[in-house]
């Protein structure tokens, strides 16, 4: 899927937009990939700071979506568990910033070459305009490469319908 196409579709994604949440950019190669969100009346708990919710909201499914992209149709990618821990209020515009090095994409393809799940562990710092460190995130991944290429649990794959919309999006602009 084309980049562009990708950050528009996550951009105007309803709970996202329900948030204040927007994503800033996406590498061609989908290694990096930033999001931001501004403090609104909307996102702000009874103490004034962004909601937790929001915080953990804007960084749910990138690095799930991030994986899926570079490695491709031949793995199952899924988000399988996440904690956050807040280390000081978050105010103004907080921003993460996720990356997939070649280190980690080797480590997945070394545990996964078999077809066997792995689980690897990823971490995101949600920082303010200062800097300052406001939370971490810590994601846990399902990943494993398909025996049966084209196939889950027996049944034909069929990609959901937002990346079915944007690869129909993606081939119209190509054609442009």
């Amino acid at each position: 899927m084309n980049h562009k196409v990708f950050k528009f579709l996550l951009t105007w994604y309803p709970p996202y937009l329900g948030t204040g949440i927007f994503v800033k950019h996406i590498s061609e190669d989908f290694r990096h990939v930033q999001v931001e969100m501004r403090m609104r009346f909307y996102n702000r708990n009874y103490m004034g700071t962004h909601f937790g919710g929001s915080l953990y909201a804007m960084t749910d499914p990138f690095y799930a979506l991030m994986i899926i992209q570079i490695l491709g149709p031949d793995y199952v990618v899924w988000d399988k568990g996440a904690s956050i821990e807040f280390v000081s209020p978050g105010k103004g515009k907080v921003t993460a910033d996720f990356r997939v090095t070649d280190e980690i994409i080797a480590d997945i393809q070394s545990h996964t070459g078999n077809g066997e799940k792995y689980l690897p562990k990823m971490t995101v710092d949600v920082r303010d305009e200062t800097d300052r460190l406001v939370a971490k995130i810590h994601k846990t991944l399902y990943i494993r490469k398909k025996v049966n290429t084209g196939k889950i649990s027996g049944k034909a794959y069929k990609p959901p319908l937002m990346i079915r919309i944007a690869e129909s999006i993606s081939s119209v602009v190509k054609r442009f």
